[in-house]
């Protein structure tokens, strides 16, 4: 019998992006449903009804909804390359660094990026903190999981793209290679995976995107 993989996604979505990255990764075919966030489908609301968000990913008909819940159930269901490290240690390491990086960075990106005056200025004082904190996993490596892609790069896709998309928006210059070297190599790298290539939405498209919302609250996708 084959396995039926689809996901509930939005391409805008770094969340949902998680999960299609991790499914090329693995080799996994999947067929994307794209969803239209501000008209959710009954699709949607049936399959994640808690949350109402994407991602979902739809295993066999069974849901798995937040995108590193959605990560850590592809690594254990199939085999192929290893997002997490197999040392006890280094996988709780890789989990705090997600984690790091969804309850720290992220909103504190985005509360930074739709403020103004002052309180931009103090919040992009606190996400170049925060960045720097990040990068620091870097030192001595290509990427966060070593040699190759692994969980921590996946999670932290958002800086791959979106981070650039609402700094530009805000007007701040923070992503350069005198502030943050590691970084910005990293994304440059982690940017020529074709995994990645293939999934990442046009930086145009997002812009244009973020310049029309300006939304004062968080993205209502994760």
């Amino acid at each position: 019998m084959a396995e039926e993989v689809k996901l509930l996604g939005f391409g805008g979505s770094p969340f949902s992006c998680r999960v299609e990255i991790a499914l090329k990764l693995k080799g996994i075919p999947y067929e994307m449903i794209s969803q239209d966030l501000a008209n959710k489908s009954p699709l949607l609301v049936e399959h994640n009804p808690v949350h109402k968000k994407v991602p979902v990913l739809l295993h066999n008909g069974k849901p798995i909804c937040e995108s590193v819940v959605i990560l850590e159930y592809i690594e254990e269901t199939w085999k192929g390359i290893p997002l997490l490290p197999e040392d006890p240690y280094e996988r709780a390491m890789a989990r705090f660094w997600a984690k790091f990086i969804d309850d720290k960075c992220l909103g504190t990106v985005w509360k930074a990026c739709f403020s103004k005056g002052e309180e931009q200025e103090k919040g992009m004082e606190e996400v170049l903190e925060l960045l720097k904190t990040l990068e620091s996993q870097l030192e001595g490596k290509k990427f966060f999981g070593g040699d190759d892609i692994g969980f921590v790069d996946i999670v932290a896709v958002f800086a791959a793209l979106w981070l650039g998309v609402l700094l530009e928006v805000a007007g701040v210059d923070l992503l350069n290679d005198e502030k943050l070297p590691l970084l910005c190599k990293w994304t440059d790298e982690f940017n020529k995976c074709s995994a990645v290539k293939e999934t990442l939405p046009p930086r145009q498209m997002l812009l244009t995107f973020f310049k029309a919302q300006q939304p004062a609250t968080g993205p209502k996708y994760k």
